[in-house]
């Protein structure tokens, strides 16, 4: 191995195990500790800030500092760099977008023979757009998770779906990205009560000088998709023949509420504005069930159940199906 070579394998050896000892790096390298620090002040002389601790805790890591340090992929790492950028739907071949161009400056600083498969995924690969994904944009986005990291209150410019338009003050605890929507989950100061927005309906984001504290222990992602549950036009109720444990397997936590009525019974408690999708959700339950509330979910139901016995030849299909 050339002493180039090794001083870029000492690099990556620091980059990727902060805290490395002198001896471990040179056993490592194959080289004496001596010449292990060598391999250290040859990086520091080319401008990659190495820091290096004193003690029984000690040894070298990378540092912050002005310059960005190389970086070094696999092919099995770039590769799956690339596939993770379309598991995304992202257009990773326009150089327009800011994801398209980020990829290729990597595929650019990379090897030859690494960036030649880099860029047969990429040029070949046609990912299926998902319809239902809504990206934001990427400096509000920022902004959010930047204030949710300080702890900073905000004032949001938002849009609905409907068009109509407000500015709002509210306290962002998380940026959740859940089925490629982005949401903001916060509380907002005005109702002092607990919201989520789609970021991509955000319209501009102004940080303010306020702080927060996040309610302790929010799990994020689970508080999110109990607030998709509630507060739509039909509210729901449905008992299960099942033990709450074997229900929460099997059904997404949008749906609503969970809580058990006895060791063996469960109720489920939401709402909906779309009957026919919940109906088709409750499906799922591999227990009996009864809709104790909701007309309208009752009515969806009984189309559903028509619907699935014609297809399975039972039933002649009614007009209205």
């Amino acid at each position: 191995m050339s002493p180039t070579a090794r001083a870029l394998l000492a690099f990556e050896l620091v980059q990727g195990s902060p805290g490395i000892t002198a001896d471990r790096l040179a056993g490592k390298l194959g080289v004496s500790e001596r010449a292990a620090r060598r391999y250290v002040g040859i990086l520091r002389e080319a401008g990659i800030p190495i820091e290096s601790v004193r003690g029984p805790y000690g040894g070298y890591r990378v540092g912050r500092g002005l310059r960005l340090p190389p970086l070094m992929f696999g092919t099995a790492e770039a590769l799956g760099l690339v596939m993770a950028v379309l598991d995304g739907h992202h257009d990773a071949s326009d150089a327009t977008d800011p994801v398209g161009s980020a990829l290729g400056k990597i595929v650019r600083a990379l090897p030859e023979p690494v960036a030649a498969q880099m860029e047969a995924v990429r040029r070949t690969t046609a990912p299926a757009p998902d319809r239902a994904a809504a990206r934001p944009d990427p400096e509000t986005t920022i902004a959010l998770v930047q204030a949710c990291a300080d702890q900073r209150r905000v004032r949001l410019g938002y849009r609905s779906e409907a068009g109509s338009e407000w500015d709002t003050e509210v306290d962002p605890w998380a940026v959740v990205v859940r089925h490629g929507r982005w949401y903001l989950l916060c509380r907002s100061c005005g109702a002092d009560a607990r919201r989520a927005y789609r970021i991509d309906r955000v319209r501009g984001v102004e940080v303010l000088d306020e702080t927060f504290a996040p309610p302790p222990g929010l799990d994020p992602v689970a508080e999110l998709e109990r607030h998709l549950a509630v507060g739509w036009e039909y509210d729901t109720e449905v008992v299960i023949d099942a033990p709450l444990d074997a229900v929460a397997r099997c059904l997404p936590r949008t749906l609503g509420l969970l809580e058990p009525l006895d060791a063996a019974t469960t109720r489920l408690a939401g709402s909906t504005s779309n009957p026919i999708w919940y109906a088709e959700q409750l499906v799922l339950i591999r227990a009996p069930y009864r809709i104790v509330g909701c007309r309208e979910l009752q009515e969806a139901a009984q189309t559903l159940g028509r619907r699935l016995l014609a297809a399975a030849g039972n039933l002649t299909p009614r007009p209205d199906i």
